[in-house]
Protein backbone atom coordinates (compact mmCIF):
# COMPACT_ATOMS: atom_id res chain seq x y z
CA UNK A 1 0.00 0.00 0.00
CA UNK A 2 1.07 3.68 -0.70
CA UNK A 3 1.17 6.12 2.50
CA UNK A 4 -1.84 7.65 1.35
CA UNK A 5 -3.54 4.09 0.98
CA UNK A 6 -2.59 3.56 4.65
CA UNK A 7 -3.41 6.95 6.06
CA UNK A 8 -7.29 6.48 4.58
CA UNK A 9 -7.49 2.86 5.91
CA UNK A 10 -6.06 4.40 9.22
CA UNK A 11 -8.89 7.24 9.35
CA UNK A 12 -11.27 5.17 8.23
CA UNK A 13 -10.69 2.88 10.44
CA UNK A 14 -10.86 5.67 13.22
CA UNK A 15 -14.37 6.88 11.86
CA UNK A 16 -16.02 3.19 12.33
CA UNK A 17 -14.57 4.19 16.06
CA UNK A 18 -16.63 7.09 16.84
CA UNK A 19 -19.64 6.26 15.19
CA UNK A 20 -20.06 2.77 17.67
CA UNK A 21 -19.88 5.19 20.64
CA UNK A 22 -15.79 3.72 21.83
CA UNK A 23 -16.48 0.06 21.90
CA UNK A 24 -14.75 -0.71 19.29
CA UNK A 25 -11.89 1.36 20.32
CA UNK A 26 -11.84 -0.98 23.43
CA UNK A 27 -12.10 -3.56 21.93
CA UNK A 28 -9.34 -2.84 19.21
CA UNK A 29 -7.02 -1.76 21.91
CA UNK A 30 -6.90 -5.14 23.23
CA UNK A 31 -7.07 -6.72 19.56
CA UNK A 32 -3.84 -4.14 19.34
CA UNK A 33 -1.97 -5.26 22.31
CA UNK A 34 -2.85 -9.03 21.36
CA UNK A 35 -0.68 -7.81 17.71
CA UNK A 36 1.76 -6.28 19.27
CA UNK A 37 2.76 -9.17 21.32
CA UNK A 38 2.27 -11.57 18.71
CA UNK A 39 4.65 -9.94 15.95
CA UNK A 40 6.95 -9.48 18.83
CA UNK A 41 6.78 -13.18 19.71
CA UNK A 42 6.90 -13.75 15.66
CA UNK A 43 10.34 -11.50 15.56
CA UNK A 44 12.29 -13.25 17.99
CA UNK A 45 11.28 -16.35 16.68
CA UNK A 46 12.22 -14.94 13.22
CA UNK A 47 16.10 -13.91 14.79
CA UNK A 48 16.60 -17.69 16.34
CA UNK A 49 15.55 -19.30 12.77
CA UNK A 50 18.04 -16.15 10.90
CA UNK A 51 14.87 -15.45 8.99
CA UNK A 52 15.96 -12.35 7.91
CA UNK A 53 12.98 -11.72 5.58
CA UNK A 54 10.72 -11.90 7.93
CA UNK A 55 12.96 -9.88 10.14
CA UNK A 56 12.82 -7.09 7.46
CA UNK A 57 8.94 -7.07 7.23
CA UNK A 58 8.82 -6.37 11.15
CA UNK A 59 10.69 -3.01 10.79
CA UNK A 60 9.74 0.10 9.48
CA UNK A 61 12.39 0.86 6.59
CA UNK A 62 13.74 3.57 8.38
CA UNK A 63 13.68 1.93 11.83
CA UNK A 64 15.95 2.16 14.43
CA UNK A 65 17.82 -0.20 16.86
CA UNK A 66 20.91 -2.14 18.07
CA UNK A 67 22.56 1.52 17.23
CA UNK A 68 21.59 1.31 13.68
CA UNK A 69 19.43 3.60 11.31
CA UNK A 70 17.76 1.54 8.93
CA UNK A 71 16.12 -1.68 8.11
CA UNK A 72 19.34 -2.73 6.04
CA UNK A 73 21.59 -1.49 8.77
CA UNK A 74 19.86 -3.57 11.70
CA UNK A 75 19.70 -6.34 9.69
CA UNK A 76 23.40 -6.52 9.46
CA UNK A 77 24.52 -6.33 12.59
CA UNK A 78 22.14 -9.39 13.37
CA UNK A 79 23.66 -10.92 11.24
CA UNK A 80 27.15 -10.17 12.33
CA UNK A 81 26.51 -11.01 16.17
CA UNK A 82 24.53 -14.43 14.89
CA UNK A 83 25.85 -15.60 11.77
CA UNK A 84 28.58 -17.26 12.92
CA UNK A 85 26.91 -18.12 16.34
CA UNK A 86 25.48 -21.51 16.87
CA UNK A 87 21.88 -22.02 18.08
CA UNK A 88 20.01 -19.06 19.93
CA UNK A 89 16.46 -19.04 22.11
CA UNK A 90 14.87 -15.43 22.46
CA UNK A 91 13.01 -15.76 25.21
CA UNK A 92 10.51 -12.81 26.43
CA UNK A 93 8.20 -12.23 29.40
CA UNK A 94 6.05 -9.80 31.15
CA UNK A 95 5.67 -7.93 28.25
CA UNK A 96 3.41 -5.02 28.59
CA UNK A 97 2.10 -2.91 25.91
CA UNK A 98 0.84 0.27 25.67
CA UNK A 99 -1.45 1.52 22.80
CA UNK A 100 -1.65 5.14 22.19
CA UNK A 101 -3.66 5.60 19.15
CA UNK A 102 -1.21 4.38 16.20
CA UNK A 103 1.85 3.94 18.17
CA UNK A 104 2.51 1.56 20.90
CA UNK A 105 5.32 0.82 23.37
CA UNK A 106 5.90 -3.01 24.49
CA UNK A 107 8.37 -3.09 27.34
CA UNK A 108 9.47 -7.36 27.44
CA UNK A 109 11.77 -8.95 30.09
CA UNK A 110 14.55 -11.17 27.68
CA UNK A 111 16.26 -14.00 28.37
CA UNK A 112 18.51 -15.08 25.60
CA UNK A 113 21.05 -17.78 25.24
CA UNK A 114 23.55 -18.32 22.05
CA UNK A 115 25.32 -21.69 22.12
CA UNK A 116 28.70 -21.33 20.19
CA UNK A 117 29.63 -22.84 17.10
CA UNK A 118 32.73 -24.59 15.29
CA UNK A 119 35.74 -23.46 17.69
CA UNK A 120 33.49 -22.49 19.90
CA UNK A 121 31.62 -24.97 20.26
CA UNK A 122 30.74 -25.86 23.83
CA UNK A 123 31.05 -22.43 24.91
CA UNK A 124 28.12 -20.35 25.37
CA UNK A 125 27.19 -16.40 26.24
CA UNK A 126 23.22 -15.61 27.89
CA UNK A 127 22.40 -11.93 28.52
CA UNK A 128 19.03 -10.98 30.31
CA UNK A 129 17.43 -7.24 30.23
CA UNK A 130 14.83 -5.68 28.53
CA UNK A 131 13.42 -4.79 25.34
CA UNK A 132 12.28 -1.34 24.56
CA UNK A 133 9.89 -1.64 21.31
CA UNK A 134 8.32 1.41 19.60
CA UNK A 135 5.70 0.21 17.37
CA UNK A 136 3.94 2.15 14.77
CA UNK A 137 0.37 0.87 13.10
CA UNK A 138 0.84 0.87 8.74
CA UNK A 139 -2.12 -0.63 6.56
CA UNK A 140 0.26 -3.54 6.80
CA UNK A 141 -0.27 -3.90 10.13
CA UNK A 142 1.96 -2.96 13.26
CA UNK A 143 5.46 -2.55 12.37
CA UNK A 144 8.77 -1.86 14.93
CA UNK A 145 10.00 1.79 14.57
CA UNK A 146 13.26 1.57 17.51
CA UNK A 147 14.44 -0.99 19.38
CA UNK A 148 16.68 -0.82 22.88
CA UNK A 149 18.14 -3.72 24.60
CA UNK A 150 18.78 -2.76 27.74
CA UNK A 151 21.65 -6.07 29.40
CA UNK A 152 21.70 -5.85 32.82
CA UNK A 153 23.33 -9.71 33.13
CA UNK A 154 26.00 -11.39 30.92
CA UNK A 155 26.81 -14.86 31.16
CA UNK A 156 29.78 -17.07 29.28
CA UNK A 157 31.96 -16.10 26.72
CA UNK A 158 30.82 -12.69 24.33
CA UNK A 159 33.06 -14.51 21.53
CA UNK A 160 30.54 -16.75 20.46
CA UNK A 161 28.39 -13.86 18.31
CA UNK A 162 30.72 -13.38 15.69
CA UNK A 163 29.69 -13.42 12.02
CA UNK A 164 29.56 -16.08 9.84
CA UNK A 165 32.90 -17.71 8.15
CA UNK A 166 31.58 -17.52 4.67
CA UNK A 167 29.30 -14.05 5.28
CA UNK A 168 26.79 -14.95 2.22
CA UNK A 169 25.21 -17.31 4.97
Amino acid sequence: MSGLEDRLALLERRLRQLEDGGTAAAEGAAGDRVAVVERLHRLQAAIDARDWDTVRATFTADGTGYRRTGIDEIVAVMRGHLGGCGATQHLLGNTRVTIDGDRARSLSYARVHHMGAGDMRGKFFECMGEYDDRWVRTGAGWRLSHREFDMRIQLGDFRVLRPAADPGH
